[in-house]
């Protein structure tokens, strides 16, 4: 191994003399390079290597060129690159070899590697690194399409990209990525060479040595390359993908005729078509003179949409589902969120939004989430007659649709309208009790605003009836809150009391009833006591921090500091786990003072 290394070392004699002869660095820093390179040679031939020291070897290389780049700047020397630097991209490279060799699966290692290539202008490596990796991972197509482009943009070779799409495609053939990617290559490649075309004719070239083909000028192998996806590819959003790419180049208006063709002919099933060709009118050209106004601006873009929004009605005819009339919504919505001055304009969107939406609802075809839109606007509008027949009729829509049904309840609550004890207790029969909770949460805050103290207090004994675990402790903690407020801390203390065996119990209602206890003018430590007792026997096992309350609690001016010592035996002896550690130190830092 030794020999080795140093055989390695003395072949970067020569370009280290060259260095320090022609200035770029002194002799010290010759002598640390080669200390330093020796370092890292040993280290790659030991029985056992490691990645992270072929990747320290080559940042260090990295470094030294960058060293030297930045040395020649200085002193403006350009002369006898062959003889320094090209011997250190040579070592470079080779140790990349040898990493890629030993761990093939990392793709990062492999594209670090495509990039030290770029970088320091060996693109003719470039290639051999992309034909290692991608006979190693075949599997990846974002590897072909980035080989591919590496040949187009590094080395300008279209015929060697053309080649990786058509093999990327045995592996993938039903790859939109690569299809992508191969379809906008044909059009770049086209697009090129219509440009150089252009140039030798504006030089006046006699153009005879040159070949250009018209089939190749015209976007044909592109469009083969559609014909060919589509065939395997058969979806709406794939095509219009395609379409999108053409768009981008001048020279494709054949082309992008014939994908809309296309979308008209085979693909009017899918409303994401109806949905693109109704968007493509809002992009059609409008009157030159109306444009001169803010007024004959709004005008063109009403027509725009009313063109946009014949499309829909055109889709609907043919395809009346729910994914339709949803697209249909959000782009009406989309447009009436838009800023104008022009009240006109947004009156004309709000009244087609609201047909729209009445419609799609009529058909039982409407989202849920647009029942919120719909009766935002009819509340900002101030319909409230309109709204509480909406909010009504989305909960029959959707009966078991919890966030449906706080909605309309709440659009119904604020609007004062309907029998609201019935409708709560329709919504709590028809949704999944474990959903239920934001329902019990709503219902209790109108009781307490419009009901008497008795109902209010029937409906949290029925939500502690729950079957729902996180339905009863949450009903139970506000029973008690409520209790407090409306009855004072007698009703409370009685709450608490009938409540405090009824399981399930939360931690939340023990330590309220302890503040409740803390806020009297006279608190009983005696009745601190009990409720510490009672709340460290549910959680005492795992919750240090109320063992240390009730310490501080007996520390207080209430308590007797002598039932410290107790205290903490019991909670060592009951805390487990990790809940032991943490008591120990905050214990400590009680005592000291720093808690």
């Amino acid at each position: 191994m030794a020999e080795i290394v140093q055989q390695r070392i003395e072949d970067r004699i020569p370009e280290l003399e060259q260095l320090e002869r022609v200035g770029l660095f002194t002799k010290k820093e010759v002598k640390s390079i080669i200390k330093r390179a020796t370092a890292l040679e040993y280290k790659l031939h030991r029985l056992i290597v490691n990645k992270e020291d072929f990747i320290a070897y080559i940042q260090y290389e990295i470094n030294v060129l960058e060293l030297i780049r930045k040395r020649r700047a200085h002193i403006h020397y350009q002369f006898k690159r062959e003889e320094i630097e090209f011997p250190i991209i040579h070592r470079i490279n080779s140790i990349f070899r040898r990493a890629t060799k030993k761990w093939k699966d990392d793709v990062q290692l492999w594209l670090s590697c495509v990039a030290f290539c770029k970088k320091w202008a060996t693109k003719g490596q470039i290639s051999k690194v992309f034909s290692a990796m991608l006979a190693i991972h075949p599997d990846k197509p974002a590897l072909w399409i980035m080989a591919a482009k590496s040949e187009l943009e590094d080395r300008n070779s279209s015929e060697s990209a053309r080649h990786l799409f058509l093999r990327a495609l045995r592996f993938h053939p039903n790859s939109k990525k690569v299809y992508q990617e191969y379809f906008r290559m044909e059009l770049l490649h086209c697009e090129k060479l219509r440009k150089q075309k252009e140039e030798l004719e504006k030089a006046d070239m006699d153009l005879g040595e040159y070949e250009f083909s018209a089939v190749i000028l015209s976007g044909k192998l592109a469009e083969v390359v559609y014909r060919d996806a589509t065939e395997k590819i058969k979806e709406a959003e794939f095509v219009i993908s395609l379409l999108k790419i053409a768009a981008i180049f001048d020279f494709t208006k054949e082309l992008q005729d014939s994908i809309l063709q296309d979308l008209h002919t085979n693909y009017t099933e899918d409303s994401l078509t109806w949905d693109f060709m109704a968007k493509r009118e809002l992009e059609a050209p409008g009157a030159g003179e109306e444009l001169l106004t803010a007024k004959g601006r709004a005008s063109d873009i009403n027509r725009r949409e009313e063109r946009c929004c014949q499309v829909y009605e055109e889709g609907l005819k043919s395809l009346n589902t729910e994914p339709m009339w949803t697209r249909y919504v959000a782009f009406c919505l989309e447009r009436l969120k838009r800023k104008t001055n022009v009240q006109d304009l947004k009156e004309k969107r709000q009244r087609r939004l609201l047909g729209v939406l009445q419609r799609a609802h009529d058909s039982s075809l409407l989202k849920e989430n647009y029942y919120k839109n719909w009766l935002e606007i009819l509340l900002s509008s101030g319909d409230a007659e309109e709204a509480a027949t909406v909010a009504l009729s989305a909960t029959q829509r959707y009966s078991q649709s919890v966030s449906v049904w706080s909605l309309s309840l709440q659009t119904l609550v604020q609007l004062g309208s309907g029998d609201m004890a019935r409708l709560f207790h329709d919504a709590l029969t028809h949704v999944n009790p474990k959903e239920s909770l934001p329902l019990w949460q709503l219902q209790l805050q109108w009781s307490k605003a419009n009901q008497s103290a008795e109902e209010t207090e029937a409906i949290f004994k029925r939500g502690l009836l729950s079957p729902v675990t996180a339905v009863a402790m949450e009903m139970k903690e506000l029973y008690l809150d409520w209790s407090y407020s409306a009855g004072g801390y007698k009703k409370a203390r009685k709450t608490f009391a009938s409540l405090q065996e009824n399981r399930p119990l939360s931690k939340r209602f023990f330590t309220r009833m302890i503040e409740i206890e803390k806020e009297q003018e006279t608190p009983k430590i005696n009745n601190l006591r009990d409720y510490y007792e009672r709340v460290l026997q549910e959680f005492g096992t795992a919750d240090d921090d109320l063992w240390l309350q009730y310490i501080q609690e007996e520390m207080g001016p209430l308590g007797r500091p002598e039932n410290c010592g107790k205290i903490h035996w019991r909670a060592m002896k009951f805390l487990e786990g990790e809940s032991v550690e943490r008591f120990t130190s905050k214990y400590t830092l009680l005592q000291t003072g720093h808690l």
